[in-house]
């Protein structure tokens, strides 16, 4: 599927404030799932110096640094990308404890995949439920992880909440309802209750969630199974992640994975924040836009 994206960041300020060092996760991974075809990325009024970087968690990021007040910040991004993996499923279970929950990993791999793991972190009510979820199935993983993101696409509430960071997922699992964000860490943290390696994504899809009149923004969750490496669940979708999304960041923490991260220093300066995404797809093959 080929892709053309456009994104506008605005940041309007009451008066001119100093920006701190801002890091812009808007650069699509390169990996077996996509590939960049072309990216051109404009800061105005231009930053006083910029650097790309290779973050902790294997994202690209660029680094904005400033050297005067300013009383506005526009960041847009033009960028293709093709993705690639047509068929979700293409790939086997090669360690065998990993095929049943509570999943277990080879050594080297659990040292690698630490940092996305951390069952004790998740709230005693999300593990009761995902333990009812593997139940299910009979305690199979890969048929919890699908299983897992098509119950909660059909028995929760998806809602559009363009502010804020990701709910707590025991608050989204009480409600039965929340934005993608909020959808997609609950899904990571379930997943992580039962031995497996998870971490929160975000970036774009080509399929409108109910709950969304225009694109925007999109978040949904990667699983790690032996075999398969990293692969995407979308639960406010309710589906296995192909070539109808395309990923810019992926991380244990949703905060290490904001297209957008930086602070401002102004007393008593309030600020506003819009954004636009244009998106369009089409097959790679008719290139029919």
């Amino acid at each position: 599927m080929l892709f053309r994206i456009r994104h506008i960041l605005r940041y309007t300020y009451e008066r001119p404030v100093f920006l701190e060092p801002t890091i812009l996760r808007l650069t699509p991974r390169q990996d077996a799932m996509q590939q960049v075809l072309s990216h051109e990325l404009r800061v105005l009024p231009t930053a006083a110096g910029k650097t790309r970087v290779l973050e902790a968690d294997g994202n690209e990021a660029v680094v904005l640094w400033f050297d005067e007040p300013r009383d506005a910040l526009t960041v847009e991004v033009d960028m293709e990308v093709e993705t690639l993996r047509h068929n979700p499923f293409d790939w086997i279970v090669t360690h065998g404890p990993a095929m049943t929950l509570p999943v277990a990993y080879p050594e080297l791999e659990h040292r690698s995949l630490a940092g996305c793991l951390d069952p004790q972190g998740v709230a005693s009510e999300v593990a009761d439920w995902a333990a009812d979820q593997a139940a299910a199935v009979g305690g199979g993983a890969t048929d919890f992880l699908v299983h897992l993101a098509a119950t909660m696409h059909r028995e929760f509430h998806h809602i559009g909440r363009p502010d804020g960071e990701a709910l707590p997922p025991s608050q989204t699992l009480a409600l039965r309802s929340g934005a993608c964000r909020d959808t997609a860490l609950l899904y990571v943290a379930a997943c992580r209750s039962q031995g497996l390696a998870a971490r929160f994504v975000s970036g774009y899809s080509m399929h409108h969630p109910p709950e969304v009149s225009e694109h925007e923004l999109h978040a949904w969750a990667e699983v790690y199974v032996p075999g398969g490496g990293w692969r995407g669940y979308d639960p406010s979708l309710g589906l296995a992640v192909a070539d109808g999304h395309v990923v810019l960041a992926a991380a244990p923490d949703p905060l290490l994975a904001a297209p957008f991260s930086g602070h401002y220093r102004g007393t008593g300066v309030g600020s506003q924040f819009d954004y636009q995404v244009e998106l369009h797809a089409a097959d790679a093959t008719s290139h029919d836009w």
